[in-house]
């Protein structure tokens, strides 16, 4: 098994095609049949077991491969069921196995997807067993935000949040690790900060510069994140293209990307989510608008896995055609003479942490190279995983693993003396500024409008 794994591995070396990605088949029975579930996954694992490139990507591997290791015949025949679904739990959908290590995904005949593997696992664990309270209230990202962005509400959550006793009867009673950085909630949320940019009457103006890439006006999908926890994502983005002539509106209504269900593995909440959004993210498409998001997860979620569980809808194939990271979209406009590169401030040296779902987006490294047309500005590039990853860093058993997958990240930049640190993720961020004395969790976009100064 090993020398014919050695001659796929040569043999896909060799090539010059692109990994590919097959649909989601979640719609189908089979999908969910256990004992096809399992064949699929002991195949995997034994792949996985005899290349074993993945070792230091996350949890999972090492997870599998100790299990492997302690067997009795360390081969994956005498280990027990049981761990497969540790492997799963460890799991938490960043895509980087896919996209930077495995030699044997599509178009290699043994067609390995691990990370949707993984998602299959748990929609069918999801199905047939449900989930956890913590688990179902921590993906319910738009109903805890409506009920905590309530004004006293709001209160009551954020001092419970800053507070030892309130952690620890949290912990107790959720399994939220009482260490773990949880954010804050604002009744003002961004969506109400910039009301007037809702819907196609907004007070947004019509200065669009078209582009051969870029249509020069978007609508702006501000995320559960950016509405609720950091409005100043969506004001700091707002303020940067408009400053470019670039204007910014609202959807009249958005719902959470589903990404969060997505790692739990409820694909009909998914689907609920995409029929919300989709028509009214289209509906802007059609009257010559592009989309940007603030988080790397939403624009992941519209630009590849919604594509992928709904490979025949062209709707979602038309939202996807016109969604972009928000430093990639700038970086069109740069290459097409449309950005404004006069700069009040310098920035000196940036620590960057590159987050898994930005990487995985296969569009390089814009948010260095927007920032980089900054003069005097110096990167420190990082390209390792924070450790949160959704819901992952702040449950009660998996926090520990997270800061250990974190802290070569955390290393770098006490290492680095740089002026500033900052991710695209504003999770990551805190998760890695938690363990920092130096630095607080930055976001590039708010770097970039300080640079100009406005």
């Amino acid at each position: 098994m090993h020398r014919e794994m050695s001659k796929a591995t040569d043999k896909r070396e060799g090539s010059l095609e692109a990994p590919t990605r097959n649909a989601i088949a979640w719609q189908t029975n089979e999908f969910y049949d256990d004992a096809s579930l399992h064949k699929e996954l002991e195949r995997v694992f034994d792949i996985c077991h005899g290349c074993r490139r993945c070792f230091n990507l996350c949890n999972a591997f090492p997870t599998l491969f100790d299990a492997v290791d302690s067997s009795e015949s360390m081969e994956l025949d005498t280990v027990p069921k049981a761990v497969f679904w540790d492997v799963v739990d460890h799991c938490y959908l960043c895509d980087m196995c896919y996209m930077s290590k495995c030699p044997y995904v599509p178009p290699h005949e043994w067609n390995v997807d691990f990370p949707h593997l993984m998602l299959r696992a748990k929609a069918t664990r999801f199905k047939k067993q449900g989930a956890s309270t913590r688990d179902k209230i921590l993906s319910a990202t738009d109903k805890v935000g409506r009920f905590a962005g309530i004004p006293i509400v709001a209160q009551a959550v954020n001092a419970g949040n800053r507070s030892k006793v309130g952690r620890k009867i949290l912990e107790k009673t959720l399994g939220v690790h009482r260490d773990a950085p949880v954010p804050a909630y604002h009744s003002k949320s961004a969506r109400k900060r910039l009301k007037s940019r809702v819907g196609p009457s907004g007070n947004y103006g019509d200065t669009a510069t078209a582009t051969d890439a870029t249509r020069g006006r978007v609508v702006l999908f501000s995320s559960c994140y950016g509405n609720r926890n950091m409005p100043s994502l969506a004001e700091d983005l707002v303020a940067v293209y408009e400053h470019n002539g670039i204007p910014v509106a609202l959807a009249s209504r958005e719902v959470c990307c589903g990404m969060p269900k997505l790692e739990l593995g409820d694909l009909d909440a998914v689907k609920h989510a995409k029929d919300a959004n989709i028509p009214q993210l289209l509906d802007w498409v059609s009257r010559g608008w592009d989309i940007v998001t603030p988080v790397p997860s939403c624009t992941l979620m519209f630009k590849q896995e919604l594509p992928l569980m709904f490979p025949d809808d062209p709707d979602v194939r038309k939202v996807r055609e016109a969604m972009f990271d928000p430093f990639e979209y700038l970086m069109l406009r740069h290459r097409a003479g449309q950005m404004k590169t006069e700069f009040r401030n310098r920035l000196g040296k940036v620590s960057y942490q590159v987050p898994c779902h930005l990487r995985v987006q296969n569009i390089g490294l814009k948010t260095r190279d927007i920032l980089a047309l900054v003069p005097d500005t110096e990167f420190e590039i990082i390209e390792r995983c924070s450790g949160h990853d959704g819901t992952y860093a702040v449950k009660k058993e998996f926090h520990d693993i997270s800061k250990k997958i974190a802290r070569p990240v955390i290393n770098k930049v006490r290492e680095g003396a740089s002026d500033h640190f900052i991710s695209d993720c504003p999770m990551a961020a805190e998760q890695i500024a938690q363990e920092l004395d130096t630095h607080e969790a930055g976001n590039p976009m708010s770097l970039l409008r300080s640079a100009y100064g406005i």
